[in-house]
């Protein structure tokens, strides 16, 4: 048995899927005789890191189970620190969150009968996270399971069906238009206002951090477009030498509506060329059927790798509260 399997057992939960022998997520378990103590956990993840990254390089994902003494937010915080991955700053993100310790926000906390469509984390700006951390610090009375997909099979799929409208896309990347209000809309998805999405109350400040993220910015009376792009659609993962649905755009069409936003206008080709609406139907039809969703448990950690792995969320029955970590 190798040491890295001393802590940690690989295990099979009936919802994984297999890609040509590989399993999607990985998922990790306390071997059977140790301490469940967090503070053993930390010392394991420590200890057996490259062996994790080597696990999330490969199957795109981690699902931790089991490891019942994570129990709170600071817990979580704890074993994200072990892993000793930088912290991004939320900066140019959609989705309305709030820091609740550390280097932990609550996930989206749009309200719970709105589905949260898939996408890459924070896709639509020029920096975005490598890797995110989500944590169940209270499972959902039903439903809320976070499903994810593998990247790499959208877009094979894609190219498959749909060839003339993936070289498009390859060509003119897309721009992603989103209309904020001041202060944040909590009974929106994309209800991020403005100070919290650029992180001051200053408009000049804004524009300054707008400007480093090729974000272009048009004020209006009660808040502020912000127009970004073009931006690459597809990307090619280096380290795994394939090509990735990198985007926001199924999200952005299907999913950034409030009274300010207008899906059908939030993204556009590249060269501002409406996108076909009856092939974003048909990707998220994709990304469904391709996409694993694992019903929460109490204490469960999932592991995302953001270049190999999009991301969505179900409607629920409340309670539920996820936590959520963003890494560069």
């Amino acid at each position: 048995m190798p040491a890295n399997l001393s802590f940690f057992a690989e295990t099979k939960i009936q919802h994984q899927r297999n890609y040509g022998g590989v399993v999607f997520p990985a998922v990790l378990s306390p071997a059977a005789v140790q301490s469940h103590k967090p503070s053993v956990l930390m010392a394991a993840v420590k200890e057996q890191k490259p062996w994790l990254d080597s696990l999330l390089h490969t199957h795109g994902a981690i699902l931790f189970r089991g490891f019942d003494s994570l129990a709170t937010a600071s817990d979580f915080n704890d074993v994200v620190e072990a892993f000793g991955y930088e912290e991004l700053p939320y900066v140019g993100g959609a989705a309305p969150r709030t820091n609740v310790v550390g280097r932990v926000f609550t996930a989206n906390e749009s309200p719970p009968d709105q589905k949260i469509p898939f996408h890459h984390e924070m896709a639509q700006v020029p920096e975005y996270p490598s890797k995110l951390f989500f944590f169940c610090e209270v499972e959902p009375a039903d439903g809320g399971e976070t499903p994810i997909v593998l990247s790499h099979v959208v877009y094979e799929r894609m190219k498959d069906k749909y060839p003339d409208f993936v070289e498009k896309l390859e060509k003119h990347g897309l721009i992603y238009t989103r209309v904020l209000g001041e202060e944040d809309d909590p009974s929106s998805p994309i209800g991020r206002g403005w100070k919290s999405t650029f992180l001051t109350k200053d408009k000049s400040v804004a524009e300054e951090r707008a400007a480093k993220l090729n974000m272009k910015l048009e004020w209006t009376e009660d808040g502020v477009k912000t127009i970004m792009g073009p931006i690459p659609a597809i990307k090619y993962d280096e380290t795994r030498r394939r090509k990735i649905w990198f985007n926001s755009m199924v999200a952005a069409y299907t999913g950034w509506e409030d009274a300010r936003n207008d899906p059908k206008k939030a993204v556009t080709f590249g060269d501002g060329n409406p996108l076909p609406g009856d092939i974003i139907y048909d990707c998220l039809k994709i990304l469904e059927e391709e996409s694993v969703a694992i019903p929460w448990q109490k204490g469960d950690v999932l592991l995302i790798d953001n270049l190999a792995v999009l991301h969505s969320r179900r409607p629920f029955t409340p309670p539920r509260r996820i936590l959520a970590s963003l890494c560069k």
